[in-house]
């Protein structure tokens, strides 16, 4: 375990030190003071509509840096080299694998952290009001989707450069958010083979939809019964444990020769 967080720490330094989080933070920061600025739905209109594009930009922004991050770890350490020198130590490569997602997970979480609290304080000076409880399940909820990105993202790069892999990741992560909850009405009018691959591909995918409450903060609608949430905690933590088997797997017996890398 405590190589796995060694290497966590390694990609928060190096986050730190890229200053990714500060940019985003600096472009939610910015468009939420732009909206605030437009008063013109009056006092509760402005606070309704910092609800619903603060989070829905929170999604977006902390999507774009979890992919970004998750694709770019392993690929990084093999172009610079510097993956020899971390296999060459105890390091077995599923601590490297764990290590990597742990580390660009947290990131990603705390990133998305500062963006609920900062809609909040601006909701709160607008005069709006809202239920904590619901903001807590949808920052865990929000959170357990990021690890679901994380671990598809590196898992993808075990075999992908970072430009493919993110690619990809945006594509496979993208389409589960928006297209999979649609696919049961394509399943209605079809049979044999197609409906058997739409009705697996419905099944084996994860649903991320089911991770975002933004409707349920939005229109206050009151927190989900807590049984649920534990379901969809569980849900997001078994998919992230197979995605993350996947990228072990993929990554156990791969092959590095120095010339071939950068």
């Amino acid at each position: 375990m405590r190589r796995i967080l060694t290497i966590a720490s390694i990609v928060w330094m190096e986050m730190l030190r890229r200053k990714d989080i500060y940019v985003l933070l600096i472009l939610l920061g910015a468009m939420l003071a732009g909206i605030v600025s437009l008063d013109i739905f009056g006092l509760g209109g402005v606070a309704g509509y910092v609800k619903d594009t603060g989070l829905l930009m929170a999604w977006l922004f902390s999507w774009i840096m979890t992919v970004g991050v998750s694709t770019r770890e392993l690929p990084q350490e093999e172009s610079r080299g510097t993956i020899f020198s971390l296999l060459a130590k105890p390091v077995r490569r599923m601590d490297l694998v764990a290590g990597k997602w742990l580390g660009c997970w947290t990131v990603a979480a705390a990133a998305t952290l500062a963006f609920y609290v900062l809609t909040a304080v601006i909701i709160l000076l607008k005069g709006g009001k809202f239920s904590f409880p619901v903001l807590v399940q949808s920052y865990f909820l929000h959170a357990a989707a990021l690890s679901v990105v994380a671990a598809a993202g590196l898992a993808l790069s075990t075999r992908l450069h970072h430009d493919a892999a993110a690619a990809m990741t945006y594509v496979a992560t993208g389409a589960a958010y928006l297209i999979l909850p649609r696919v049961s009405e394509f399943m209605a009018g079809l049979s044999g083979p197609r409906g058997i691959a739409m009705m697996v591909l419905y099944y084996m995918a994860p649903h991320l939809e089911l991770f975002d409450m933004r409707r349920r903060f939005v229109h206050s609608y009151g927190p989900l019964h807590w049984g649920i949430f534990a379901v969809i905690l569980a849900y997001g933590m078994l998919f992230t444990a197979l995605l993350l088997l996947v990228a072990w797997l993929s990554y156990r017996r791969k092959r590095f020769a120095r010339g071939a890398l950068g």
